[in-house]
């Protein structure tokens, strides 16, 4: 729902009002609806917003309340604004607005940063206190809102996406080798605190920020579900569970039709867009809009599913659009598809997002996704292998099926000047393992799907293709109620059926049964991921560009036999290992670093 940048000073001198300006402008497409700046000595807040919630320009950011010495921006939506602006009431509050924001401004001056605890919702935000000087920075507990970083002990500027920053100027671009480390490692997910960027960071999810007058600042960690069994569950069987499930997904679907605009589905035609559709169809929901995109076909792989998407929208009498898209389309979209992001992600849908969101945006300004439903119920292939696995041995079963490429082996990867000693992707991983609860291996890699990695891959790549066409993705697995249901929910049932077992018995009742037990499919891509052509032609030039040469980030012989062998290397989840350092060079040239 929009684009919040600001900047605070500790050094006495007033904030650079044009430095704000500048990021704020760079997030034009986040929020075509409308701008707006504010300062305050050593403060600037900057916004750019979409409507979605009080098309007035009541709502609009920053949004200042001179009563209660507060200013914010605020990036989201919290579904449950409506009964916390009631209860606000009871307490003596007068509204100005039918607005989140607002809600989210009284909350804040009434329970303090603690109001993070009362939202149901996706957010990040910034709110500065006129009184004490402080300014307040926060994520939800999922990550599904970005906020991005950078300081120089002088001031800190803070923005919704990281190419914002770079628009800001005076930002370290050289490449933080740790981050590179896990991106070869992770399949381009760089997670926790780092970005490919040395100066630049990310707020962690599920993080409160206290910054100080004089630049001192404090981080608290508001959620952390344990997944282990709670007391409150006891008893419980598989047909309790399935129950659980559909009456807490139904709830999550239900809570994100919130708006004042009409809200649409993406359906792939899986399991996940799948049962959102049929929750709202339980729910009465008429006249749904829903949206599929399909590519032709390479290398023997089928570019769509639009046999599946198109029985869940006959079955239900949505209003459906089917989108394929041509090759020539795919290749001319590309580019902007790197510019979208944020930072650098190899995932094929990321493309299929963009193209597909640029479509959805003429027909509505909200649509519900299926992502994280695989991260939070055990749909991937490398959760499976953990059932049997002794607790202490989470950790090499996870590599093993996990990781793209050992330690060792990144040594004829990565030019040696940006290699480092330490196995530091595999060290983060240990350090989640091995933090208290999570009785199982697979509660234990869960917890670490859930809390460290979701937020930089499914969760990111949502929100920025679909923003970067104004457009608001809201995904009703992440729903921070059903994650903790999920959390407490004992792993076997989840791996019944090869994965998603419980959220399988949930549907059934719901979907068709071709739908329900189809075998797992993976947005596919085609042309991305063989990689030919014209396709490959970028790539090259990508690789072998004088920017590239410059950077030396990857082995010359290693960069130069992938090109003449470009199948014959593939990370664990399938993508092309030549896209993979490809597009890394792709997105900094494209962000000029």
């Amino acid at each position: 729902m929009c684009g919040l940048s600001g900047e605070i000073r500790f050094d006495g001198r007033p904030a650079d009002i044009g430095v704000v300006g500048r990021m704020t402008d760079s997030m034009h497409e986040r929020g075509p609806d409308g701008s707006g700046l504010w300062e305050w000595g050593p403060v600037a807040l900057g916004h750019r917003r979409l409507k979605i919630i009080d098309l007035s320009d009541k709502a609009a950011q920053p949004m200042a309340d001179p009563a209660l010495g507060l200013t914010a921006v605020f990036n989201g939506c919290l579904y449950n604004y409506r009964e916390l602006r009631e209860e606000l009431r009871g307490e003596g509050y007068r509204f100005f607005s039918t607005s989140d924001t607002e809600v989210l401004v009284k909350a804040f001056h009434r329970w303090g940063a603690d109001c993070v605890r009362r939202f149901a919702g996706m957010f990040a935000f910034a709110v500065f206190e006129q009184a004490t000087g402080r300014l307040t920075l926060a994520r939800d507990r999922l990550g599904i809102k970005p906020l991005y970083v950078s300081g120089n002990g002088d001031r800190l500027r803070f923005a919704s996406t990281l190419p914002a920053l770079l628009a800001g100027g005076e930002v370290c671009t050289d490449i933080d080798p740790v981050a590179l480390h896990h991106y070869m490692t992770f399949h381009s997910l760089v997670p926790g605190e780092r970005t490919i960027l040395a100066g630049v960071r990310k707020l962690p999810p599920a993080t409160v920020r206290t910054v100080e007058a004089d630049g001192s600042s404090r981080d608290t960690v508001y959620w952390d579900p344990p997944f282990t069994r709670l007391p409150e569950h006891e008893g419980m069987d598989a047909a309790d569970w399935r129950d659980a499930v559909h009456d807490r997904l139904r709830a999550a679907v239900r809570r994100r039709m919130v708006a004042d605009v009409p809200v649409g589905v993406l359906l792939s035609g899986g399991l996940d867009s799948s049962v959102i559709v049929a929750m709202l169809a339980e729910e009465g929901q008429r006249d749904l809009s829903t949206f599929s995109i399909g590519f032709h076909g390479a290398g023997g792989d089928a570019g769509d599913e639009f046999r599946y998407s198109d029985l869940v929208a006959d079955h239900f009498g949505t209003d459906h659009h089917r989108i394929l898209i041509e090759d020539s389309r795919l290749l001319s979209g590309l580019p902007d598809a790197v510019r979208a992001m944020s930072e650098p992600m190899v995932s094929h849908d990321c493309v299929a997002f963009h193209l597909l969101s640029h479509e959805v945006a003429r027909h509505v300004r909200v649509v519900q996704s299926g992502q994280g439903a695989d991260e939070v119920f055990a749909g991937y292939r490398w959760f499976p292998p953990l059932a049997a696995v002794p607790r202490e041995e989470a950790f090499a079963t996870y590599a093993k099926e996990f990781f793209d490429q050992p330690h060792e082996d990144l040594a004829g990867i990565v030019a040696p000047q940006y290699l480092v000693d330490e196995d530091v992707s595999g060290e983060i991983i240990r350090r989640h393992l091995a933090r208290p609860g999570a009785e199982t291996a697979l509660d234990a890699v869960l917890r670490l799907e859930t809390r460290l990695m979701l937020p930089d891959d499914p969760v990111k790549r949502v929100d920025n293709m679909t923003m970067a066409h104004g457009l608001e993705g809201r995904t009703p697995f992440l729903d921070h109620e059903l994650v903790e249901l999920a959390a407490a929910c004992p792993p076997e049932l989840k791996l019944v059926g090869g994965g998603k077992g419980i959220l399988k018995e949930a549907s059934r009742a719901l979907l068709p049964r071709e739908v329900v037990d189809r075998p797992k499919g993976y947005f596919p891509v085609p042309a991305i991921r063989h990689i030919d052509g014209p396709f490959l032609d970028l790539v090259r030039d990508a690789l072998t560009a004088p920017a590239a040469r410059e950077r030396g980030l990857f082995d010359k012989a290693y960069v130069e036999d992938l090109l003449e062998n470009r199948e014959a290397s593939r990370t664990t989840t399938g993508v092309n290992m030549l896209w993979q350092l490809g597009l890394l060079e792709m997105w900094l040239q494209a962000q000029g670093v």
